[in-house]
């Protein structure tokens, strides 16, 4: 009950930040609806949020979340539930995000579990979503030169994960389409928990970059 309670006495800061004060954003918010220029998607994981990351207000930015922050590549015919795939629909097609970033980070329990798939076997769901970024641990394997878990095989994978996921965004014809015409930039980040440094993929060097 003590961790709800915790939960519930941050609402009420919340409240008297946004509703109590002099503030108009939740105002203008709910006349003119949400207008986000970048979507951030992130791992589910409890010590990576995106908004506390980037600092960013209420209304900047449309977050996705899920194990991994792994993009399922553009399967329309598809009769199962997509809902990664909506939400990236509804980002690009509706709201005409600007930006999408896809953020992983270290220490991944989701992609340790890519690489150690025995720890999931009676799993209903995890180790098929992880099964997503099986092209990633394949890279980070042959990177390594070795398959056995080592921290370097994770960092690894962890930013293969990335790179799948902004490969994985091209194969959806609306963002390969915006891509071109230059309205939609993709973005790779990756954080570090234990120092706080954060990298970005650079496409022209290909290799991760610190951010100052």
């Amino acid at each position: 009950m003590a961790e709800i309670q915790k939960l519930i006495d941050g609402y009420r800061r919340f409240h008297k930040k946004y509703f109590l004060s002099d503030t108009t954003l939740y105002e203008e918010l709910d006349k003119v609806g949400q207008s986000p220029k970048t979507l951030v998607l992130a791992c589910s994981d409890s010590r990576v949020d995106p908004s506390i990351i980037s600092d960013a207000d209420p209304g900047d930015i449309f977050v996705v979340r899920n194990v991994a922050n792994l993009v399922p590549p553009y399967e329309k015919d598809d009769k199962g539930f997509h809902g990664v795939s909506a939400a990236l629909e509804f980002a690009v097609r509706i709201l005409k995000v600007e930006n999408i970033v896809i953020l992983g980070h270290s220490k991944c329990a989701g992609v340790h579990t890519l690489l150690n798939p025995e720890a999931v076997e009676d799993s209903d769901f995890i180790g098929h979503w992880v099964d997503i970024g099986q092209p990633a641990k394949e890279k980070a394997c042959d990177f390594v030169g070795s398959c056995v878990e080592s921290d370097a095989l994770q960092h690894a994978c962890e930013k293969e994960v990335i790179l799948l996921s902004l490969k994985n965004l091209m194969t959806f014809p609306w963002i390969q389409e915006r891509v071109g015409a230059g309205s939609l930039t993709l973005h790779g980040w990756y954080f570090r928990i234990s120092d706080g440094g954060l990298q970005h993929f650079n496409p022209k060097t290909g290799v991760f970059e610190e951010i100052f």
